[in-house]
């Protein structure tokens, strides 16, 4: 008797806090949207440790990415399903079996790297962006290892890979920064998680301004 009163006495506890949240206007918070994005750049581009960082993981339990792995990334405004591919040789001929359908890119490029690994990730970042499953995304280009002396700066490298010129009306970030550092990397993450929201806001308006949107009779 004692044990059913307890259970009627939290049900009705939960039942007056929910009705106190509706008429709060506090009740629970909107589902967040998840946007799926691709990850690439060449080996050892610090693509691994980014996520992990974002993530909250050990770097020191990172692993080199063969393949390719999925991670899903939670911020406050929406969740990132992070589809990374390895940058390898024997691995970057076929990132193209790969690409699906996708809401953004990030290409991850060693600020650190000598000219002629930087002239290899220029040909694969234009590859990429000029394949046909991947030429209309929002582009985030994260030069990694600003902390290494001698790194290219976010301007150096923008003149470096011709990205005003080869990109042309496409939305795209190029920021700097250090694998470790998660306050910074969640800075730029959430300026390209606004023009991914910004995107979907359109694509909706979009939708519903469509002849096809109508009722059917």
């Amino acid at each position: 008797m004692c044990e059913s009163f307890r259970i009627v006495c939290a049900l009705c506890r939960v039942g007056l806090y929910a009705l106190y949240r509706r008429l709060c206007c506090k009740g629970p918070s909107p589902t967040r949207p998840n946007f799926t994005v691709l990850c690439i750049g060449l080996e050892n581009a610090g693509k691994s440790s980014v996520l992990a960082t974002l993530s909250g993981d050990d770097l020191h339990k990172i692993e080199p990415t063969i393949g390719f792995s999925i991670k899903a990334i939670l911020f406050e405004d929406c969740i990132l399903d992070v589809k990374e591919l390895g940058g390898g040789d024997k691995v970057r001929p076929y990132w193209d079996r790969y690409y699906q359908v996708f809401q953004g890119m990030i290409f991850v490029l060693d600020s650190s790297s000598a000219d002629e690994k930087l002239q290899l990730a220029k040909t694969e970042l234009l590859n990429a962006v000029k394949h046909q499953q991947l030429k209309s995304l929002p582009l985030l280009l994260l030069a990694t290892y600003q902390d290494v002396p001698g790194a290219k700066s976010t301007a150096e490298l923008t003149q470096y890979l011709e990205l005003d010129t080869e990109l042309g009306s496409r939305q795209f970030l190029v920021r700097g920064c250090t694998v470790t550092d998660r306050d910074g990397l969640q800075q730029i993450f959430h300026e390209f998680n606004d023009i991914l929201m910004k995107n979907l806001d359109a694509e909706i308006e979009h939708r519903k301004s469509s002849p096809q949107h109508g009722n059917r009779l």
